[in-house]
């Protein structure tokens, strides 16, 4: 069995796309061996999320002592709340050959693109901007202000679409996961990732 570092899966798209709900049912997949990088957020937990599991939940205060540590992946300040990937958790799952995914915003997607190059990118795309802004409403926890900024955002993100890898439209969450499952399975056969063992176990015989 070979060994090899681990892909560096990057889900990222709009506020309102659906990426924590595809997040959880990738995860349901039994057929993916996929390691969560839980992000830290400023923001106050949603109903139901849970600190550890959903993100790491902290101050601002604290949030900032640490990106002047440089304990950061990446962070950003979205909407007034700072989210972040730590750094430590992350490289140690690659070393030990596992698979990590992140599932953050298009800011923090786009740093971690400068420190990880060789990370798989995908933008989660809404079917249309109107089924986009009805998701962010029915969600019920954002004011109208709130609502129209985050909107803004979304159109300003969308066009950044071409910074990634692949693109995956949500129009269905067991769809989209089908799709990036298949994007998944097809990095762990490039030929660049398995050349390397074929070569050495040749040599070996």
């Amino acid at each position: 069995m070979r060994h090899e570092r681990g892909l560096l899966i990057v889900l990222s798209g709009p506020s309102g796309v659906g990426k924590g709900t595809v997040r959880k049912a990738i995860f349901e997949n039994k057929d993916l061996d996929l390691q969560y990088s839980i992000s830290m957020t400023t923001r106050n937990p949603r109903e139901g999320e849970v600190n550890g599991v959903d993100y790491f939940f902290t101050t601002k205060d604290d949030f900032q002592l640490r990106i002047s540590e440089n304990k950061f992946l990446e962070w950003a300040e979205f909407v007034g709340n700072f989210y972040g990937t730590p750094i430590d958790y992350v490289e140690q799952t690659l070393n030990d050959g596992k698979d990590i995914f992140l599932e953050i915003e298009v800011q923090g997607a786009l740093q971690v693109k400068k420190a990880f190059p060789e990370g798989i990118f995908i933008f989660l795309a809404p079917p249309s901007m109107s089924e986009l802004q009805n998701r962010i409403v029915t969600r019920g926890t954002e004011t109208e202000e709130i609502i129209m900024n985050r909107m803004n955002a979304a159109k300003e993100e969308i066009e950044m679409m071409d910074a990634y890898d692949y693109v995956v439209e949500n129009d269905q969450v067991e769809l989209a996961c089908e799709r990036i499952k298949a994007i998944i399975t097809s990095e762990h056969l490039k030929r660049e990732r398995v050349a390397n063992y074929y070569k050495r176990m040749m040599e070996a015989e």
